[in-house]
């Protein structure tokens, strides 16, 4: 613990540095930099420590006010999602360092460093936050401390929306964290996790704490449908903020809900919920990635959907493990605690290389991009190994964390049977459309933006990024392949945290077993690919000749001619996805003899934003204007309601007491 303590005082420390000394950028970006990197190595020890042994440690900090003290913990459920949280931000401080230095002419450098590394030590202590208070107050810090990173490009208008949606939506988040607080609190009779360990609510008061912790942590974990501020946020940010969002933060959402399942007295229905929420998330997540022209936004939506295969993981695992199915149990929770590792190596490394991206290229729009493997042949390799992986292919990370969550739904449906085990071989199927759409959507966004001719003059004069920036992608590229490849190693780890959630020894043979098929799988596919790689270039090498890439009859083609992004996702985005989720076209076509102005417009806002949110916030905005008569501006109005509040509220306490004793 005190070296984790330690990691805590040295990003806050770093931080202030940078702040301090802003007038010098290089310094103050490096200062901050080398802080999440010393930072990483200070927190590694006794987290991997933790993942080891399973053995839990505990701090406690004296504090004088009514709250009483500050206890820090750790233990394997914190540590997983610790880990993680170190190695990501390390290699996104580095990243960052080099990211912004185009900024540094007309921004300040010390601020947004500051910024991040106070955001990547909030994240760190609501992992290590053993009481209610602490943990708000740190998921306060985090939440505010991204808005500022995330509005960091508030010239732009896009940019002020997503921070207030944001902002707006993590708000929403805290009121139901605090109510689920309260509610668990009282019933335990304090706020410390021990006690809440302890009482463990149980009936109708259990299902109220679940559900309040499922929608506030919800929130920031991206779960349909309160998932909308994730493709905003996530787009506006510098890439190195998104990458850290989307392969850590978001995370902190589920390390949440599950922390708030041992609370409860353990049921089978939150897992039925979560496996549901799940599939939702997986399908509609993935449906609206299809369509987007923003690379940022449709990674973002990726993200969503690969929430909701961990929630069909998790979801599994506590259904089966409340009805005595421990191999299912073991196989389903500990597939989607092995995807939520894969998760943030693999979408880290893509929202990097759309930074590498939007470094070397001067944008992020799939229509202005194309041929830049050749132009950027590292971040463009990179960038293929993690679309792989995320489309859950072998012989990558993805295809070995989804495999489990197969092998455990198809197990409940055979050990069920007829009947309620079609519900399992149904789910099963919504999984196998998720992955067939991941997959459409991945080879989408790498053959626009990589492959075929630049779409404009900006992706001609492409190159590639600096060392700095490249180095986190290469080293992310080889965490993905070795996941894929020693996935088996985890197991013991896997099976502990699971255990801890899940209030129940879990067997991990089934889990081993299924992770050693599928190195062998991707051991073979990786000795075949390099072989056939090394025959192909011993023939380039022996005979190499220089031929005109068929053109389809065209004698000068042009990059006009290729497919767009739409056009290439059409038959799926257009009449394949239910209408509602589809992105709105409104356009005017010419009518008259002689040419006229014409427009074509598409609108791909998310479709439960315009449809759902925004008319419902519209009209109660439009109820609560008729109360500004209250808003006089008068200092004296205002202490006057002060004073009748505060009246009121001792009137009736007093009325109270004077009640109960009479």
């Amino acid at each position: 613990m005190t070296l984790v303590t330690a990691a805590l005082a040295v990003l806050v420390g770093t931080g202030v540095l940078a702040l301090v000394i802003s007038r010098w950028p290089r310094a103050a970006a490096g200062a901050a930099a080398s802080g999440t990197v010393l930072a990483a190595l200070l927190g590694l020890a006794p987290t991997l420590d933790a993942l080891r042994t399973g053995a839990s440690a505990t701090a406690i900090v004296p504090w004088a006010l009514p709250t009483g003290a500050v206890q820090l913990g750790i233990d394997p459920l914190t540590a997983f999602f610790l880990l993680p949280l170190l190695v990501m931000g390390a290699l996104c401080g580095v990243y960052g360092y080099f990211y912004m230095q185009p900024y540094w002419t007309r921004r300040s450098a010390g601020a947004p460093a500051f910024f991040f590394n106070v955001m990547l030590a909030s994240m760190v202590l609501v992992l290590l936050a053993r009481g209610a208070v602490i943990l708000l107050v740190a998921w306060e810090m985090m939440t505010l401390t991204s808005y500022v990173l995330v509005a960091f490009e508030h010239g732009e208008a896009e940019v002020r929306r997503a921070g207030w949606v944001y902002l707006i939506a993590g708000h929403v988040g805290v009121a139901f964290l605090i109510g689920f607080f309260l509610v668990a609190g009282r019933h335990a009779g304090a706020l410390g996790f021990a006690e809440l360990e302890a009482a463990r609510s149980q009936g109708s008061l259990g299902a109220a704490v679940f559900l309040l912790a499922l929608v506030g942590f919800g929130v920031k974990a991206g779960i349909v449908p309160l998932h909308v501020w994730l493709p905003e946020a996530h787009a506006a940010a510098p890439s190195h903020v998104s990458a850290l969002m989307s392969g850590v933060l978001i995370k902190l959402g589920l390390y949440g809900v599950l922390r708030a399942l041992t609370f409860l007295t353990p049921a089978g229905w939150p897992g039925s919920l979560l496996l549901i929420l799940g599939i939702l998330g997986g399908l509609l997540g993935i449906s609206l990635a299809l369509y987007q022209r923003d690379l940022k936004r449709a990674l973002a939506y990726s993200s969503i959907e690969n929430v909701g295969v961990m929630l069909i993981g998790f979801g599994l695992g506590i259904w089966a493990a409340r009805n005595g199915h421990s191999r299912i149990a073991a196989l389903g929770f500990c597939g989607g605690l092995l995807h939520l590792w894969n998760h943030a190596l693999m979408k880290g490394l893509m929202f990097l290389g759309a930074g590498s991206v939007l470094h070397g290229a001067g944008s992020k729009d799939l229509e202005e991009l194309g041929g830049l493997l050749r132009r950027m042949p590292t971040t463009g390799s990179a960038m293929i190994v993690g679309a792989v992986g995320i489309a859950g292919l072998p012989p990558m990370n993805g295809f070995a964390s989804e495999w489990l969550v197969y092998l455990g739904l198809l197990g409940a449906g055979i050990a069920i049977g007829p009947g309620s085990g079609l519900t399992f071989f149904f789910a099963t199927a919504a999984l196998a459309t998720i992955g067939v759409l991941a997959t459409l959507c991945f080879v989408r966004l790498i053959g626009i933006a990589l492959l075929g001719q630049a779409r404009s003059e900006r992706a001609s004069g492409a190159h590639e990024s600096p060392f700095g920036m490249v180095l986190p992608l290469v080293l992310l590229t080889l965490g993905c392949v070795a996941m894929a490849l020693l996935a088996i190693v985890l197991a013991p780890i896997l099976g502990r945290v699971a255990s801890q959630v899940l209030g129940t020894a879990v067997d991990i043979a089934p889990v081993a077993s299924g992770l050693w098929g599928v190195a062998k799988i991707a051991v073979v596919i990786w000795v075949s690919v390099l072989a056939a790689a090394a025959l192909l270039a011993l023939r380039l090498r022996r005979h190499r000749a220089i031929d005109e890439t068929w053109g389809c009859g065209y004698a000068a083609p042009t990059p006009r001619m290729q497919y767009t992004g739409r056009s290439f996702a059409e038959i799926m985005a257009e009449h394949l996805v239910p209408p509602m989720l589809r992105t709105r076209v409104t356009g005017r076509a010419p009518r008259a003899l002689f040419a006229e102005p014409s427009r074509l417009s598409s609108d791909s806002t998310d479709p439960l934003t315009r449809s759902v949110y925004e008319p419902f916030l519209d009209k109660w905005a439009k109820r609560f204007a008729r109360l500004r008569w209250l808003q006089q501006g008068s200092l004296h109005i205002y202490l006057l309601y002060i004073l009748a509040a505060v009246t009121s509220v001792l009137a009736w306490t007093s009325l109270r007491q004077w009640w109960r004793s009479g």
